[in-house]
């Protein structure tokens, strides 16, 4: 019946506060919501797959005739971070959040990187990474010193001028940071944050790269290239999994890239899964408060959907959804505690359908183990029998 998968993340395309959002500080919190209503932003083509039948929006109106399946995922997981939410879409479940440090790290942690880089760092506090290198960046060109910064979520970050400490040795910076950060320090993910410029003009390059813990329990990417099948990874999915359970990548850096990569890759991947992570959303727009800018890179992709749907073959089956929330328009700058929409498309659907709010973003997971006929992660419930084949 299905051949293929298409898994689109819209990275923090958040769909209203979920219903322990009080707990993380994200009440009010509502991604999709609060863009469509601070810009009148219109999505016909998602709103035909049914995103209007979420959730109420303003500038997206609900699609009695859609033709898709929709509905919308609650976190299972401890967190709210990108890693978490992918590997729960992949069909792990978190307990306890990976620890984050409000205060900056431990010395234990700083004294030992320092050591193992043969460099003093400066920063090692929360901030905003744009922030972060207008206040520190000349300081950081005149010493050479990497910046470490962290924020709510669970990451070591390390920005680096590009042409005070080249790539390769700022990602070699991250690979050491990674291998220290274990046990009571295990964040999610070590990222390089390379800029340029100079002073008072310094800007992020799109180098970025995430260097993630290895998922503790095979994933359904594992389950499934075990079984034989294509796994490809587009952006950054190759990161957010370690490598594990991948057998092609295209680590596209921004929305474009990643949209074409993924119609490249509809072109070649036979079988399997096609796993695409959209970035934009969230590095450009959500984690900077810029709700016009959020809006336009959801017109963007909703302007290019068609062309991915005019891809699909009979036995392809699209799943759009997202990780998190990342409200712009909130005072915070971090990621919220959200539910996460859910839209499924095939050629062959004969109406939409409503797949009501699903309790665990692992029901992707256990969709995509029974469309391969392949063993489940044990988390997560399949929709693909609810689907209007």
């Amino acid at each position: 019946m299905v051949n293929r998968v298409l898994l689109i993340v819209l990275d923090s395309v958040g769909a209203g506060e979920a219903p322990d959002a009080d707990k993380y500080g994200d009440v009010g919190s509502n991604t999709l919501g609060h863009v469509c209503d601070v810009t009148g932003v219109k999505l016909p083509n998602l709103g035909k797959l049914g995103l209007g039948n979420i959730l109420p929006l303003k500038s997206v109106e609900a699609d009695k005739s859609a033709v898709g399946a929709y509905g919308k995922m609650q976190e299972h997981s401890a967190g709210k971070d990108t890693t978490t939410g992918h590997w729960e879409i992949a069909g792990l479940w978190i307990d306890k959040a990976f620890p984050t440090f409000p205060n900056g790290f431990p010395d234990e942690v700083i004294n030992k990187f320092e050591e193992r880089i043969g460099r003093k760092v400066i920063g090692n506090k929360p901030a905003s990474g744009t922030e972060i290198i207008e206040e520190l960046g000349e300081e950081h060109v005149k010493t050479g010193y990497p910046i470490v910064y962290t924020s709510a979520d669970s990451v070591f970050q390390i920005a680096a001028h590009e042409g005070v400490i080249p790539l390769n040795e700022l990602y070699k910076m991250c690979e050491i940071a990674r291998e220290i950060l274990k046990g009571d320090y295990a964040v999610g993910r070590v990222i390089a944050r390379p800029f340029v410029g100079e002073a008072g003009n310094f800007v992020r390059t799109e180098n970025r790269r995430d260097f993630s813990l290895k998922p503790f329990s095979p994933t359904i990417l594992d389950k499934l290239k075990d079984a034989g099948h294509e796994v490809f990874a587009i952006g950054k999915i190759e990161d957010i999994f370690a490598g594990c359970g991948i057998t092609g990548k295209d680590h596209s850096t921004n929305n474009k890239d990643g949209i074409i990569a993924t119609l490249k890759a509809l072109d070649k991947v036979k079988n399997g899964l096609i796993f695409t992570n959209l970035v934009d959303f969230d590095m450009l727009y959500g984690h900077r408060n810029n709700p016009q800018g959020y809006a336009d890179a959801l017109r963007y992709f909703d302007d290019q959907l068609p062309e991915i749907m005019s891809k699909l073959k009979d036995d392809d089956l699209l799943i759009i959804t997202a990780d998190h929330g990342n409200d712009p328009t909130t005072a915070s700058t971090d990621h919220s505690r959200e539910y996460v929409p859910l839209l499924v498309y095939n050629r062959r659907f004969t109406n939409g359908k409503d797949l009501g709010v699903r309790k665990t973003f692992s029901d992707i997971a256990a969709t995509i183990a029974e469309i391969f006929n392949v063993e489940g992660t044990g988390h997560g419930t399949s929709f693909l029998s609810e689907l209007p084949f």
